[in-house]
């Protein structure tokens, strides 16, 4: 007798099932998607208990007669793909024909839909078909999915809270909306109205819907391309940030994806403008040839595979980094959200972006004939706190900014720096201006391979174990690159005879001890990355710290230190140095002023 025998068509829909609709979401997105393949311009989703007790989803598309009504709950039954040409040309969100008989197999679904001339309904319970009935014209369709899971209880056992499958609906509802700006959404639970977008082609209005108008103001307008990739969207100020990366909304040709290497991408364009474990708040549509893109690899079709990757991470980083460097990112201690929506709705839609204009003004520097920075410290014995800003290396070229001169005023708390001009008030960090200074001073010197170094009178002597020691050999060329003169000396020792000038000589022997140990812990030695590190952790030692007391004459050379910088707003590891205050915003604080 023969063990192999064909399954029922039942038993692999629901098997079908356990790859295609896993949580609510999953119902949610396959029917979102279908509406907007439809051409839909309006999708309405209404949600009972998070959508485990119903779903029903409601649009205005093209319908469908009573022949695709019935048809479009067989498996593989599809309206996307004729042949197997069109599988590498795939430009409507879904394509497999896999997703309504797996949820009509463990479910009941009442499907209404019309194409204008004819109205059909179809009720199917755990995929079996019940009726099949007429119905109003009006055109579109509406799919209700409720008692989710009811015949399989095991998968209804392993449902998260309903707020987490809400989260994860909403989530998804957000991202859709903003990639089809030109689509109106309205998601709804329990008659509770979670989100509603006017479809008006305004993805800066979409936006404002989701985070609100202070995110708003501070999105940044993307806009690029080469040869292959076309990419645009918006990316926020390194203020407006998160802890996690769900907020960076990637779409490949208005398709909701997850890239981890295109989200890393995205993150390392942030590098020094915030902190190592905040994540931008971003929506990127790369739109692209479908020859050069494979979405064909999991049933969620969330996963997206990229032919010439290099080029597209190339592209977004100049792309994002240009724009960085161009906007002006000076934190406001008041954020001032008058008028910004009615710039928003005067937004072009054939844009679809809004980009705040700024002005700009070119400043003109002093140097300083003294070629060393000497501060007060706090220390009890009242000895001198030596900062180096040393004037014999060429100076960072001046290039056009968009501060105006600041003029230091005072300081509060030992700590921040007072200033002023025409525009308002500013309130600097000393410490993080020094250290993004002192920063990029270490930066351009370790990678320009100076051979400027010092000759030490009395040689540092560095013991290390073993196994450390045999790394630190094997990358002997680091210390040569950096500038280091040194020899070695016994067993597991090294001599340090010179250093390049940019080590601070007041706290010699950390530093190389702390370089050493990068060396010797590093995993991934690219000149850039392992320069970054080095600098970093240098700048941190040679900068001034909060409560070191500084005169005026001090706080006005570090100020225009400062603003000669690639990156004057933030220090290495993307904590604010200054941050303004505008005239209006301390006149409207004080009642000068009327809203």
């Amino acid at each position: 007798m023969s063990k192999i025998s064909i399954m029922s068509e039942d038993l692999s829909n629901k098997i079908a099932a356990g790859e295609v609709v896993e949580k609510t979401m999953n119902v949610v997105k396959e029917l979102v998607e279908n509406s907007i393949d439809a051409k839909a311009g309006s999708i309405r989703i209404d949600l009972k208990d998070s959508g485990v007790l119903e779903i029903k989803v409601i649009d205005d598309g093209i319908g469908m007669d009573k022949d695709d009504a019935l048809l479009c709950f067989e498996r593989h039954a599809t309206s996307k793909l004729h042949n197997i040409n069109d599988l590498f040309n795939i430009a409507s969100l879904g394509f497999r024909g896999e997703a309504l008989p797996s949820i009509a197999s463990v479910s009941k679904v009442i499907l209404k839909t019309s194409n204008g001339k004819v109205g059909t309904t179809v009720k199917i319970n755990g995929g079996v078909l019940e009726s099949v009935e007429g119905s109003d014209i009006r055109r579109g369709t509406s799919i209700t999915v409720s008692n989710l899971f009811y015949n399989t209880p095991v998968r209804l056992k392993y449902l998260r809270s309903l707020y987490a499958e809400l989260a994860n609906i909403t989530e998804y509802v957000n991202k859709m909306a903003l990639a089809y700006p030109n689509i109106k959404f309205i998601l709804t639970n329990n008659d509770k109205e979670l989100l509603n977008t006017d479809g008006s082609g305004n993805l800066l209005k979409v936006i404002n819907s989701i985070y609100g108008l202070a995110v708003t103001k501070k999105m940044i307008e993307i806009d690029g391309e080469n040869n292959d990739f076309h990419i645009m969207g918006y990316t926020s100020y390194p203020e407006i940030n998160k802890s996690n990366r769900n907020n960076i909304t990637i779409l490949v040709n208005n398709r909701v994806i997850k890239n981890y290497d295109v989200i890393k991408t995205i993150h390392e364009c942030y590098h020094t403008f915030m902190a190592q474990d905040k994540y931008p708040i971003t929506v990127l549509n790369i739109l692209a040839d479908p020859f050069l893109i494979d979405v064909n690899v999991h049933p969620t079709k969330m996963d997206v595979k990229f032919s010439k990757l290099d080029d597209l991470k190339e592209l977004i980083t100049n792309t994002i980094t240009k724009k960085l460097k161009e906007t002006l990112l000076i934190q406001e201690g008041v954020i001032n959200t008058d008028f910004v929506m009615d710039k928003i709705e005067k937004t072009e839609i054939k844009e679809a972006y809004y980009n705040p204009p700024v002005e700009e003004v070119t400043l003109n520097f002093e140097v300083h004939d003294d070629n060393q920075l000497y501060l007060d410290s706090g220390i009890k014995d009242e000895k001198k706190a030596k900062i180096n800003f040393d004037e014999r290396e060429e100076l960072i070229p001046v290039h056009e900014v968009k501060i105006k001169p600041i003029k230091p005023i005072g300081a509060c708390h030992g700590t921040y720096i007072i200033g002023e001009n025409e525009d308002g008030i500013y309130i600097i960090d000393q410490h993080a201006a020094a250290e993004r200074i002192n920063y990029e001073k270490c930066y351009k010197a370790i990678l320009s391979h100076s051979k400027n170094i010092i000759d030490l009178l009395v040689p540092i002597t560095i013991e290390l174990p073993s196994n450390e020691y045999i790394i630190l050999k094997k990358h002997f060329d680091i210390l040569d690159r950096l500038g280091f003169v040194y020899e070695e000396f016994g067993v597991n020792t090294i001599v340090i005879r010179s250093h390049p000038v940019w080590l601070p000589d007041y706290a010699l022997n950390e530093a190389i001890r702390k370089i050493i140990d990068i060396i010797v812990t590093e995993e991934d030695f690219s000149e850039l990355k392992f320069s970054d590190r080095i600098s970093m952790t240098m700048a941190c030692k040679m900068s001034i710290k909060g409560n070191d007391a500084i005169t005026l004459a001090d706080m006005e050379y570090l100020l225009n230190k400062l603003v000669q910088t690639d990156n004057p707003y933030t220090c290495p590891h993307g904590r604010p140095t200054i941050i303004s205050y505008t005239k209006y915003d301390l006149e409207k604080m004080f009642k000068r002023a009327l809203d």
